[in-house]
């Protein structure tokens, strides 16, 4: 079985990192980048709208 992951990226830093949605809040919760922590919905950190997707899916 083939582990689904997100892909995400820091609107303040420019940080670019990969997560399990299950180690992920709700997206619209708030979240802090690791690298900056820089405060923001989950969501904002998708790199793309089908990471987001991912997100909201799982």
């Amino acid at each position: 079985m083939e582990e689904t992951y997100v892909r995400l990226l820091c609107p303040e830093c420019g940080k670019h990192w990969e997560e399990s949605p299950s180690n992920l809040p709700d997206p619209a919760r708030t979240f802090h980048c690791p690298n900056c922590h820089a405060s923001r919905r989950l969501s904002e950190f998708a790199r793309t709208e089908h990471d987001l997707q991912n997100m909201k899916s799982l």
